[in-house]
């Protein structure tokens, strides 16, 4: 399975400029014929402009469905599509949509954990399910930025059987070390394949780190990218996961008992 990471600098608050450059990256990205290709965290409009979020926001990620599940159709390509500030019913949400490679709709999810210390909690709301779905006959998950810190949601979907773990991100620059370590645990801990794609660039005085990685079930670092705009590729072997699995019996020696 090989896999893409679109590490963008989104336009802050300009929806129109950010699919346009997403379209663009993500035919870029295509022409090295990954199987899956991820965006970052709020890309429509950056994270995230509060006085303007509810009109700038998409309307029930018509927009997103219309256009960037039209381009998985075209590139005959999944594209796990970041997520976007997204209005429905008059409630803003952090949504994140994934496409299979007809362009149709495999999972939606809403961003569980809110980040109270930007206020994130006071213009979005939260999410109320975590879903695994399927791309090419894996099992996958989708989780956003803040939602690492807490690895109870990841240990839910891996213990029903978890191949890939999708992290959309847009995570500052000074605690990029975190993002490294907590990506890395999550890769261990469940056995599975660990794919961040992080923005870059800056918004008002945030300052995003970039630095998209992926690891394998073992915690080995398979690429990683720098602090500014690029798309990074990594072939993951996905032969080694029942061995690996079969080595270390993690799943099979739980005690949910006891927690």
């Amino acid at each position: 399975m090989k896999i893409a990471c679109v590490q963008m600098d989104m336009a802050f608050d300009k929806p129109d400029e950010n699919f346009a450059s997403a379209k663009e990256l993500l035919r870029e990205a295509n022409r090295e014929k990954p199987d899956v290709i991820l965006l970052p965290e709020t890309w429509n409009v950056g994270f995230f402009p509060k006085d303007t979020l509810r009109e700038h926001s998409d309307d029930n990620c018509r927009r997103v469905i219309s256009e960037i599940g039209a381009l998985a159709k075209e590139l005959n390509v999944n594209i796990v599509a970041g997520s976007v500030a997204n209005n429905r019913g008059g409630e803003v949400y952090n949504t994140s949509v994934t496409f299979n490679r007809q362009g149709e709709v495999v999972n939606v999810y809403d961003k569980t954990h809110l980040f109270s210390p930007m206020g994130e909690h006071e213009y979005f709301q939260k999410g109320k399910n975590v879903l695994r779905f399927t791309l090419d006959g894996f099992s996958c998950g989708v989780i956003i930025c803040y939602d690492i810190r807490f690895p109870e949601l990841t240990r839910k979907m891996s213990v029903e059987g978890l191949d890939f773990l999708f992290v959309v991100s847009q995570w500052p620059k000074v605690r990029v070390p975190q993002l490294k370590a907590l990506l890395r645990a999550r890769a261990i801990e469940n056995q599975c394949f660990a794919v961040c794609c992080n923005s870059c660039g800056k918004a008002g005085s945030t300052v995003y780190g970039g630095n998209s990685m992926i690891f394998d079930p073992l915690g080995e670092l398979l690429c990683e990218a720098g602090d500014s705009q690029q798309i990074i590729f990594a072939e993951c072997e996905t032969g080694n996961l029942s061995q690996i699995r079969n080595t270390i019996n993690v799943f099979s020696d739980r005690r949910p008992e006891l927690y």
